[in-house]
């Protein structure tokens, strides 16, 4: 706890004096971001840093393999719709970014099991994207020389919850009207370079 205090300290004494401005005036106005971000929890990806933004310029969704699921307005609990349905249809954001990154454990889960310890929720929760285990060997299996089947996986989670966002029907409205766009990245940590989530596979972006 002590790191984390030091951090506050240093934010306060050389980030605010410069941000001061900006944050009293997303306080006043409220927050207008134009991009939503779908991320994963994982500690080695800040989708801030990874795109260089500030304060109120991103509407963040973190969870295990930054996954969508399908729509489903029912008595459970949803976070993730949640948060889809403030960005999308109060804060009116532009584009929603769902951003898949290489080394994922939730992906791994599904690849090479879960570990013991994460079966109450992490196997139930990546069981939404156990169709990109099918989708990965259908679509790329002649392309396992030059990746891995992990890094397969991760892009094709990325398109599971591209898909399952169309399941929406106040996004799926909007993307038909443009008002509303949809993209998909995939970040390698070791590199540090971004990918773009294509139609056939995935492509640098530089």
């Amino acid at each position: 706890m002590d790191r984390l205090i030091s951090g506050y300290r240093r934010f306060r004494t050389e980030t605010w004096p410069a941000e001061r401005d900006r944050y009293q005036a997303l306080a006043k106005r409220g927050q207008r971001p134009e991009t939503l971000v779908i991320a994963c929890s994982d500690s080695r990806v800040d989708p801030q840093t990874v795109f260089g933004t500030g304060p109120g310029e991103l509407f963040v969704v973190r969870n295990v393999a930054g996954l969508v699921p399908p729509y489903q307005p029912d008595a459970g609990y949803h976070g993730t719709s949640a948060a889809l349905e403030f960005g999308v249809r109060v804060l009116k954001v532009a584009r929603i970014v769902v951003l898949g990154h290489a080394r994922c454990g939730g992906v791994q889960a599904i690849v090479e099991g879960a570990p013991a310890e994460a079966q109450d929720f992490v196997v139930p929760w990546m069981s939404i994207a156990k169709s990109a285990l099918d989708a990965a060997a259908h679509r790329h299996g002649h392309e396992e020389e030059r990746h891995s089947r992990l890094d397969l996986c991760e892009a094709e989670v990325v398109r599971v919850s591209l898909a399952n966002l169309l399941t929406f029907p106040w996004i799926k409205s909007a993307v038909a009207g443009s008002q509303l766009a949809l993209h998909g990245f995939r970040f390698d940590i070791h590199t540090g370079t971004l990918a773009r989530i294509t139609v056939d596979g995935f492509e640098a972006v530089v």
